[in-house]
């Protein structure tokens, strides 16, 4: 334990400095509404999804922990001030942020990527994520084509750039990064296989982001692809396996009604195979109508 403390205390003081200048970047007349919005950050204990899988996020935004034989994953940083209730779930857990061996992002905007710096620098773990997004990672949120400026964060140091389709290992546990670009235009899902408590192998999906926010989905300037990225996205996601239904934000997939079921006796609750598509069928139609208003 004596050992372990100068690096305890070097993480603790990385996120004061990392939530610190977090509050300094935000543009004065934003911080309200910046407040508004982490009404999605509520603390909220850890919860199992299945053996091994943990979600350690908060009320809403997503961050999920994967046990391997070499260690665990971390996936996604929420808010800055998100970093230390992550943190803090992780350890409920039992283990120790020196055991997290590498961070895994599913878009850089700043509810679920302003946290990634306090947490690498509290694990010491690199951070992973899509090329494209990686560049907004390393500018701290700079230069969105939607968010413009707005809602910086600390940059991240990003190690490696994953392709569509490429591969994460640890520990014999496998990740498969899946570009689902549009919300962002490295907005990256994942699909991995998992042990139910019931025994079964079921594959997970873990949903970047849908949501077309007040996007130009017709001759947007700055992503005059967006439209089709985004049909080619339900395209791909429609296509994968998803039977352990997980996004970024987890009132996607009512993570509280979940909680409860979990806390009732009905630990695979998040088995849910039809909610997944339902969501995605939703969430076409709703893009779908959304480009055709903006057609006319």
């Amino acid at each position: 334990m004596l050992k372990a403390l100068p690096r305890l205390l070097l993480g603790i003081a990385a996120i004061l400095a990392v939530i610190a200048l977090a509050f300094l970047v935000y543009p004065p007349a934003l911080q309200s509404a910046y407040a508004l919005l982490q009404q999605d950050n509520n603390p909220r204990p850890p919860v199992t999804i299945a053996r091994g899988v943990h979600w350690v996020g908060a009320s809403d935004v997503a961050s999920y922990l994967i046990e391997t034989e070499h260690g665990v994953i971390l996936i996604d940083g929420g808010y800055a001030s998100t970093a230390p209730q992550i943190i803090a779930n992780i350890e409920a857990l039992g283990f120790e942020m020196s055991d997290v061996r590498f961070i895994l992002n599913t878009h850089a905007h700043f509810d679920h990527a302003a946290g990634l710096a306090a947490l690498s620098a509290a694990s010491g773990a690199p951070v992973y994520a899509s090329a494209a997004d990686a560049v907004q990672l390393r500018q701290g949120g700079a230069n969105d084509f939607y968010l413009r400026n707005f809602w910086r964060y600390p940059p991240v140091e990003v190690e490696r750039e994953l392709i569509d389709g490429e591969q994460v290992t640890l520990g014999g546990v496998t990740l498969t990064a899946h570009l689902t670009p549009g919300h962002t235009k490295g907005c990256t899902s994942w699909t991995f296989p998992v042990t139910m408590h019931d025994g079964r192998v079921a594959q997970a999906l873990i949903i970047c982001s849908l949501s077309t926010l007040t996007f130009d989905l017709v001759d947007n300037p700055d992503y005059p692809e967006i439209a089709a990225d985004f049909a080619r996205t339900y395209d791909t996601l429609q296509s994968l396996p998803c039977e352990v239904f997980l996004g970024a934000h987890g009132n996607w997939f009512d993570i509280e009604g979940k909680r409860a079921r979990i806390a009732n006796g009905e630990l695979d609750a998040f088995y849910d195979p039809n909610g997944c598509r339902a969501y995605l069928a939703q969430s076409r139609a709703e893009f779908e109508a959304a480009l055709a208003r903006q057609q006319n």
